[in-house]
């Protein structure tokens, strides 16, 4: 059974915003009792034919079944409709041929009901590792689910998907192309586990623009590695990371290489990454890690992400206590080239350090002040180069360990 949490103190104030109608996707929900009770725990999306699938997903060694088989599938193109099936709960992750055989069972379920090829259906599993997925509670509210699709069932699909999560998350936008009105909206499911690696958590992303599978295909790979491959809140990269986009094309408004658009998709997935951060496990504090002066792009992020990886840096930050020595370690454990000289260091607009010293006007009391708010920023200057990053992440609190600690009871 789902614990109750605490919504995170990072939440967005206003809660769930009230996102657009989709042309061409309708959304439904069922209790199916996967592995919680008295909550709903499978969403259902249906998608009009001629829909365009892309997706990016975990690069995980250990992937779940759900995930090999979306990459199976991602890259056919077909005029048919199409369905994403989501359960929380269970991952289906290190479940062997098991785990195989429930997806298959799913998609044929799907498949049946709504009346699409098995290869269009994609599916996702999220919750507990290493236990067998009873796929049968989940085929045999198909038939409800589809009794109960609606387009206007959006944000009950993302309080459908969450498992740790203390709040849904949701993100829209739309632009006026051609006189008409294009949207783009989107959900998404995360709050532990969370290092992506080429891909995400849980996000599905619907648009009702027009757009060749061949172009936005690699524009929303490019727009995943500055927005959802920007953050971190535990270091660790899920079994089943997957983010599906998919357009419609039922406004009929082709949006190839038109930048208002492309605005619109970043701001989306940045938007639902930085929500995820939010609500990461236990979090009290956003931070966000700003790397400048690197010697290459690469190095860039081995610093950003040493830092905000870092369990030392992370507990300063919790504990408001402005230790930067933390953040000096952190850089010089990432493997990327520094020189102690010619560091500097800021908390906020409160420099540090400067060229491998203490700053002449550092005040720790200002600082200690800085570091009481909710939004803490921690920016390191290399001095090496013209290259720079900026990554996502949270604090880590005693709230971390006891929701990890008890999240299988």
């Amino acid at each position: 059974m789902a614990k109750s949490l605490p919504v995170s103190p990072l939440a967005p104030k206003d809660g769930f915003p009230d996102l657009p109608v989709i042309k061409g996707v309708r959304f439904a929900t069922v209790e199916a009792g996967v592995r919680y009770k008295n909550r709903t725990d499978v969403m259902l999306a249906e998608l009009a034919p001629g829909t365009v699938m892309t997706g990016t997903f975990t690069r995980s060694k250990t992937r779940s079944a759900a995930v090999l088989d979306c990459q199976d599938k991602i890259h056919e193109t077909s005029d048919a409709g199409a369905a994403i099936l989501v359960n929380s709960g269970n991952a289906n992750a290190f479940t062997g041929a098991e785990g195989r055989t429930a997806v298959h069972a799913i998609c044929e379920g799907v498949s049946e009901a709504l009346g699409i090829p098995e290869n269009r259906v994609f599916t996702s599993s999220t919750g507990v590792i290493g236990e067998p997925l009873p796929h049968d509670r989940i085929t045999s509210a198909v038939g409800t689910l589809r009794a109960k699709l609606s387009e206007t069932g959006i944000a009950e699909a993302a309080r459908a998907i969450m498992t740790t999560d203390t709040f849904p998350k949701g993100s829209a936008r739309q632009v006026a192309i051609d006189g008409a009105t294009v949207s783009v909206a989107g959900i998404a499911k995360g709050s532990g586990m969370i290092a992506p690696d080429m891909a995400t958590m849980l996000v599905y992303i619907f648009t009702d623009a027009k757009i060749a599978r061949e172009e936005l295909q690699p524009l929303v790979g490019a727009i995943c590695n500055q927005t959802f491959n920007c953050i971190t809140v535990d270091s660790d990269t899920s079994t089943s990371d997957t983010l599906l986009v998919a357009a419609t094309g039922a406004t009929g408004i082709d949006v190839t290489g038109n930048g208002d658009f492309e605005k619109a998709l970043t701001e989306v997935m940045d938007d639902l990454a930085k929500q995820v951060v939010r609500d990461g496990e236990g979090a009290t504090k956003f931070v966000s890690v700003y790397v400048t002066g690197s010697a290459t792009e690469e190095d860039a992020k081995r610093v950003a992400f040493a830092i905000a990886n870092s369990p030392l840096v992370k507990t300063a930050v919790a504990g408001e206590d402005p230790n930067w020595g933390r953040v000096v370690m952190a850089v010089g454990k990432s493997g990327a080239e520094a020189d102690r000289d010619k560091l500097s260091i800021w908390f906020g607009q409160h420099q540090v350090a400067l060229n491998g010293k203490i700053a002449p006007d550092y005040s720790e009391a200002d600082a200690a002040k800085y570091m009481k708010g909710q939004e803490v920023d921690i920016r390191v200057d290399l001095g090496l180069g013209s290259f720079g990053t900026v990554v996502y992440t949270c604090d880590l609190t005693a709230q971390y360990i006891a929701i990890n600690a008890d999240y299988r009871s």
